[in-house]
């Protein structure tokens, strides 16, 4: 598991992260969300080393991170960092070098990574004549070359087609099924429900959800979906009812109670069709957007 412990980090009289503290399960795909500027970026460059935190500690393990537990971590960052002028895979192949792999070895993996996204006939490419999309599935598969034991990644599915993020995605599946924590960010919401197991949600610098997805959807109040057969207006002015959306006959709610839906259900079939009265399951783009509120 890693940890971050009341990590604080400024940057001239500006607090960026103020005592962040989350878990990354190992085993587990952890989101880490929120808007521009929240902290993401700087959150995961602290994790890899690349920034030094002001107070607090990362742990992986228990044990606090240095330049001798770092070096099996993969990385992505958000800007790319590859070499656009070289071959795709002889700059994979270096890169899989530094972190200790034979050239075999390495080369061997990269052809492997570049087949899972589509590109062992662009493997002798210059990196400058791939698409954006492309280039980015490379980024992936340089931070995947040595077989990490910690995958951090700035927004890997920025550019992705729907069949690279289909890949990314087995990928990173196949990671957690290892035991490897894996925390990446997103802007992309929709993809939260699908893929991640636990989210982290940052706001100005600031933890406001650390969670397993479960537990986060099951946290948000009960939600009813009612699909009338005139206008639902008149929920409004019921007791014990709270609404959240009505847009003509259908409406979004909230019950204080279970006898309150069951009176409610009655009541508007007593006023005409009900073609629709069932819970509501937040996705985690809802109960993003509802904790940032």
């Amino acid at each position: 598991m890693l940890e971050l412990h009341n990590v604080s980090r400024s940057f001239s009289d500006h607090q960026v992260l103020q005592d962040v503290s989350f878990t990354v399960p190992g085993g587990a795909l952890t989101g880490f969300v929120g808007a521009n500027g929240a902290g993401k970026t700087t959150t995961m460059r602290i994790i890899m080393g690349l920034l030094a935190a002001n107070t607090g500690a990362v742990t992986l393990n228990g044990v606090e991170l240095s330049s001798d537990t770092r070096p099996n971590f993969g990385y992505m960052p958000e800007e790319r960092g590859l070499y656009p002028k070289q071959p795709v895979i002889d700059q994979l192949v270096y890169l899989g070098q530094l972190h200790g792999l034979g050239r075999t070895t390495a080369r061997s993996r990269a052809m492997e990574l570049l087949s899972r996204f589509g590109l062992e006939n662009r493997a002798k490419a210059k990196l400058e004549s791939l698409s954006l999309g492309n280039q980015q599935r490379v980024q992936v598969a340089a931070s995947l070359l040595h077989e990490p034991d910690v995958l951090i990644l700035d927004e890997p599915f920025s550019g992705l087609d729907p069949i690279a993020v289909d890949a990314m995605s087995s990928i990173l599946r196949d990671y957690a099924s290892r035991g490897v924590p894996v925390l990446f960010s997103s802007h992309q919401l929709d993809l939260l429900d699908v893929l991640v197991d636990h989210l982290v949600i940052i706001q100005n610098g600031k933890i406001l959800a650390d969670s397993s997805a479960d537990d986060l959807r099951s946290s948000q109040a009960s939600r009813h979906r009612i699909s009338l057969g005139s206008d639902a207006g008149w929920l409004r002015n019921e007791p014990g009812v709270g609404v959240l959306d009505i847009s003509g006959p259908d409406a979004l709610v909230n019950f204080d109670s279970e006898t309150t839906a069951q009176r409610i259900l009655a009541r508007a079939m007593e006023r005409g069709s009900v073609t629709e009265f069932s819970i509501y399951r937040p996705s985690l783009a809802d109960v993003y957007r509802e904790i940032i509120r």
